[in-house]
């Protein structure tokens, strides 16, 4: 019967696991394609408007590497987990009751700590796994990781347009609370007498020349994500006449892309032509198609280019977190993922504050331009450094 019991344990564990992360990112990402135009609506500049898009991933750039050190010291993923979607809840329900722009920029912060807990997530996730099955585990997670954030933007532009800015955001904080509640149900292997990681050995993970590499790399990477189709995309959409839930298509399906993407780049394309040219072919991919989004003036044809790009996205991105993770011992693993998570958060905060200056000095299309070519240079680098 015990054996019994702990075979249908292990048999939902895996299932139970995706739903969770798909409703923690979907509560996340309700609002995030109208966000920018959201507060620029509320009076915000480009450059604040930037800053509250970023704010988000100075928040996890802060955070990761001591949840990471925490969480590899108490070997309690789960306990983090939890924190992650309260904060999710808080963060979302707060954007729900204001609409002052320091409260917005606070509460945006609160995101990005529910967010740094994504350590925790993928860590846990990946024990369910093999030890050499890393990259299988988190283009698996990943791929839930988009579905969610895309039929939260996919819903949340629809209640935008239907019943109003507000609307996205309550959204959100249903999502979260319903996670939250089942989240508690996670299963987790406890360790007995687990190694307890010391400073020497943080040094050592973070001085991993492999770690660097992709942690470089992913920083460029979501540089051009959240300057672009997380950031700045939307409000280009908009002044072509793009409604709320035209602006959420467009990132919608730049994220049924980067799911799709993410499935086959950790598995059929990496066995079939390697880690490295995968995630070169993607920077690629994205470069070009994001330069091109100066030159669209159709909105059907700017969907197309981020459905392009979420491709090249979905292609490198996954494999860079993978590879964070893939030569490290297990108990050192949440510090790796820590620092690599903490450090694409500079992306995440670098690429949309960068966009929103161009924006208020030059103008979208010159910084969009600009970043294409950033994400090329990307691609160029990955081919000489891994």
């Amino acid at each position: 019967m015990h054996n019994s019991e702990e075979a249908d344990r292990k048999q939902y564990r895996i299932p139970l696991f995706c739903f969770v992360t798909m409703l923690f990112w979907f509560s996340m990402y309700t609002y995030v394609p109208i966000l920018t135009t959201y507060v620029k609506t509320l009076g915000a500049s480009n450059k604040l408007a930037g800053i509250i898009v970023g704010t988000y991933g100075f928040t996890q750039m802060v955070l990761r590497i001591p949840v990471g050190i925490v969480s590899d010291r108490i070997h309690k993923r789960k306990l983090f987990i939890h924190f992650g979607l309260f904060f999710a809840l808080l963060s979302v329900f707060g954007l729900w009751v204001t609409k002052n722009l320091t409260l917005i920029l606070i509460f945006r912060s609160f995101a990005g700590a529910a967010a740094g807990t994504w350590v925790d997530f993928t860590i846990l996730f990946a024990s369910y796994y093999k030890h050499e099955e890393a990259t299988k585990a988190i283009g698996t997670i990943s791929f839930y990781n988009s579905i969610g954030q895309m039929l939260a933007m996919l819903a949340g532009g629809f209640l935008a347009e239907k019943l109003g800015w507000q609307a996205p955001f309550l959204l959100g904080a249903v999502a979260a609370a319903i996670a939250l509640a089942i989240s508690f149900f996670i299963i987790e292997e406890i360790e007995e007498n687990p190694k307890k990681i010391d400073f020497k050995s943080i040094l050592d993970v973070m001085r991993d020349n492999t770690l660097l590499i992709v942690s470089l790399l992913a920083v460029l990477s979501q540089m051009a994500t959240f300057a672009t189709v997380f950031g700045f995309t939307p409000l280009y959409a908009n002044s072509l006449g793009a409604s709320k839930l035209e602006m959420s298509l467009l990132t919608v399906f730049s994220s049924l892309s980067t799911a799709i993407a993410s499935i086959y780049g950790g598995g059929y394309l990496t066995d079939k032509f390697g880690e490295k040219k995968v995630i070169v072919f993607g920077f690629i991919l994205s470069g070009i198609f994001i330069s091109t989004i100066s030159f669209t003036s159709n909105l059907w044809v700017l969907i197309l280019t981020q459905t392009i790009t979420g491709i090249g996205r979905g292609l490198s991105f996954p494999l860079l977190m993978g590879l964070s993770i893939k030569h490290t011992p297990s108990e050192k693993r949440s510090v790796a993922m820590g620092f690599y998570q903490s450090i694409y958060g500079l992306g995440m905060f670098a690429g949309p504050l960068l966009m929103g200056i161009l924006g208020d000095v030059v103008s979208l299309k010159q910084g969009f331009i600009f970043i294409g070519i950033l994400a090329c240079l990307t691609a160029f680098i990955a081919q000489v450094i891994i």
